[in-house]
């Protein structure tokens, strides 16, 4: 079939140029120029001998009886470029010492020797072509490959998506099974835990009560000074700690009301009534009246003046007293003093402690442990699950090209690297820039839709909604494909203020390649 259509456009050559055509009309057009019959504008407005064309004066209002002049300015001249493209030019353009043929024919007046490089042009041109025509083939192949790659990714989901579904269903059955049964198990665990928990508070509460009873008993005994087991108004009045306006002594009013109004009270009435109310500020007598003894020492001091040159008996016996004091000081800021003080929070501490459970309660927390582990498990494989689903539709939701062939693209990113920065494409999913001497990304877009114009909505992606510019809109990023063999970041630009452009080949872009038609061969001719 190529052969005989061979043959027919070399008959159809031979026939045209056999056809005598004046300069600047192309064959196809010399059946209009007939020598041996008057010229008819094409526009058919006039009708005029044929010896009038190319006579350099405009007859017809169209142009047409000047193809080879420069005479109308609405004219067309016919570069024929054997070897190469014919190409038609303006009238105008015709003598103007511009070569614009490759062939040189719109200059034939000689004022300027044009080359003919319609050859050269030629060859480079279907060497071109057969580059495109040869990537197209080897893109378009691979197309083809991810097409059906795609296609089976799409039924494979689909069907994974139903089965998943099916398991979602058994596995919500099983969770329900699996908490019912961490509840009954949880309900004897609490009420053994509470049990025991309960017996423990009254144990602390009643160590509590016979450490506060005992300190209570304490203080009576300090406050008894006459030891007939009651305490008076005036063993209450002796001590400055009950003086409740400060006024340096205290009344029978001050006293009568730490005995709640008695005049006195024996030790039961003390330990019920009086010391819940003295506990918080009670100190121990004997302290007061060493503190006592220690501001009349300070007082009674005599001045430094009439201190005597020589020590007197007693001197010896204040100096230990001060030492003794000054001891205590250090003992209470030195290491071993708050390593005492650590030990006995501890020791308090354990033995605050709450005794371990009984074997029973044990058996029963450990039954209870095991069907809240299962209860984890059956819930954490429906989550998995419910995860899975969401990630199925997602996917199934894309629309991946009219016969998924953009599905390869999926989960997979692409960089490009200019002087400044290094861009990157995660197809579906985001677009994002960092510079190249270091640091953080900068999101450009996160996937938005197809953005191609008209019809080849297919040729552009756009990811939107991207970090936002100084006093700017979000950053964008218009994704723009051409056929490839490979799929790669071809360029980046910013055409304007945060919005980018992404040049991108990829086999995916690849139409099917022209096959030879009879014009290619007619050109090669």
């Amino acid at each position: 079939m190529k052969y005989q259509l061979f043959i027919l456009c070399c008959l159809v050559s031979l026939c045209l140029a056999t056809i005598p055509r004046p300069r600047g009309v192309a064959i196809s057009m010399a059946s209009f120029y007939r020598p041996d019959v008057p010229f008819r504008c094409r526009d058919g407005s006039k009708e005029i001998p044929f010896e009038y064309v190319n006579d350099d004066y405009c007859d017809c209002p169209d142009g047409t009886d000047e193809p080879g002049t420069s005479a109308c300015p609405g004219g067309k001249f016919h570069c024929t470029n054997a070897g190469f493209r014919p190409l038609n030019i303006l009238s105008s353009r015709v003598n103007d010492g511009i070569c614009d043929c490759c062939d040189g024919t719109d200059e034939w007046d000689g004022n300027i020797d044009c080359v003919n490089n319609c050859k050269e042009l030629g060859k480079k041109m279907r060497e071109e072509a057969d580059r495109i025509r040869q990537l197209q083939e080897e893109g378009y192949k691979l197309k083809q490959k991810f097409i059906e790659e795609g296609k089976q990714a799409k039924e494979q989901k689909k069907a994974e998506l139903e089965q998943l579904e099916k398991n979602k269903i058994e596995l919500e059955a099983v969770k329900t099974e699996m908490e019912g049964k961490k509840t009954e198990a949880e309900a004897p665990e609490k009420e053994a835990k509470d049990k025991h928990e309960q017996a423990w508070n009254e144990e602390l509460e009643r160590r509590n009560a016979e450490k506060e009873r005992l300190r209570a008993e304490i203080a009576f005994a300090e406050l008894d000074a006459n030891k007939d087991n009651k305490i008076s108004l005036s063993e209450i009045k002796g001590l400055s700690m009950f003086d409740v306006d400060s006024n340096g002594e205290v009344s029978d009013d001050e006293a009568k009301e730490h005995l709640e109004g008695e005049e006195e009270v024996d030790q039961d009435h003390f330990i019920l009534k009086v010391w819940p109310n003295i506990k918080q500020f009670y100190k121990s007598p004997d302290s007061e009246e060493q503190a006592k003894g220690d501001n009349q020492e300070v007082t009674t001091e005599p001045p430094e003046a009439s201190l005597p040159d020589s020590p007197t008996p007693h001197d010896d016996v204040v100096d230990d007293d001060n030492d003794d004091d000054d001891d205590d000081d250090e003992y209470e800021d030195s290491e071993e003093y708050e390593e005492n003080k650590t030990e006995d929070n501890k020791d308090q501490q354990e033995e605050d402690k709450m005794p371990d459970y009984d074997e029973a309660t044990k058996a029963l927390i450990a039954a209870a442990d095991e069907a809240r582990q299962q209860f984890n498990d059956a819930d954490a494989k429906l989550k998995e699950t419910e995860n899975q689903i969401r990630d199925l539709q997602s996917y199934l939701g894309t629309d991946y090209g009219p016969n998924e062939e953009y599905s390869v693209l999926k989960g997979n990113c692409y960089e490009y690297t200019d002087r400044e920065y290094t861009y990157k494409l995660c197809a579906f999913d985001r677009a994002t820039q960092r510079p190249k001497s270091g640091g953080s990304e900068t999101s450009l877009g996160n996937w938005g839709k197809w953005d191609g114009p008209g019809e080849d909505k297919y040729a552009a992606q756009k990811y939107e909604n991207g970090q936002s510019c100084w006093n700017g809109p979000n950053r964008s990023v218009k994704v723009y494909f051409k056929c490839g063999t490979e799929h790669k970041v071809t360029s980046a630009s910013e055409p304007s203020r945060c919005e980018y452009a992404f040049g991108f080949e990829t086999p995916t872009h690849c139409t099917a390649p022209p096959t030879r038609s009879a014009d290619d061969v007619h050109d090669e001719l």
